[in-house]
């Protein structure tokens, strides 16, 4: 089993919402456990004498969505992103709002976006991960520039649930 299979098949798990599948196959043995932590186990081990390999991939899990508390200060600023919800990374990685170069932006500000409607990839360990909103309403603002670096849980998006 080779390293594109074994990404196949996380990313298989991830879609699939499993929180644990294990596979065995002649000298391999395979276990996938999805956790809160937005990541994926992998113990691969040939025959016994041989020493397990250990190696963690992201799983593409759906953003956390929340929605801010109300503001407490007569800021205008602060009053007109509280209405807003805000979409944010569910890993590390390098975001980017096209799928390929080539290819027009996943979405805009002022379109609208539906639950399950991919609104970016996220890039982490050559594994392209696409984002996908929780919520239906309309991009008010995007809060991260194409091709940068991104953390866990890091606001993408403002949505006007509206």
């Amino acid at each position: 089993m080779d390293i594109k299979e074994i990404q196949n098949l996380i990313k298989f798990v991830a879609k699939s919402g499993a929180s644990e599948v294990k596979l065995e196959m002649d000298d391999v043995k395979i276990t996938i456990k999805t956790g809160t932590e937005s990541e994926t186990k992998i113990i691969q081990a040939a025959p016994i004498a041989a020493a397990p390999q250990i190696m963690q991939a992201p799983v593409a899990q759906q953003p956390v969505v929340e929605a801010p508390a109300a503001a407490t200060t007569t800021n205008n600023s602060d009053d007109d992103e509280s209405k807003y919800l805000t979409i944010k990374s569910p890993i590390i990685g390098t975001f980017y709002r096209k799928p390929s170069p080539d290819k027009p932006v996943f979405t805009e500000v002022g379109k609208e976006v539906k639950v399950g409607d991919t609104v970016c990839v996220i890039e982490a360990m050559k594994l392209f991960n696409e984002i996908e909103s929780e919520v239906s309403g309309k991009i008010v603002k995007v809060l991260v520039d194409d091709s940068t670096p991104v953390e866990f849980d890091q606001p993408l998006f403002l949505v006007d649930p509206s």
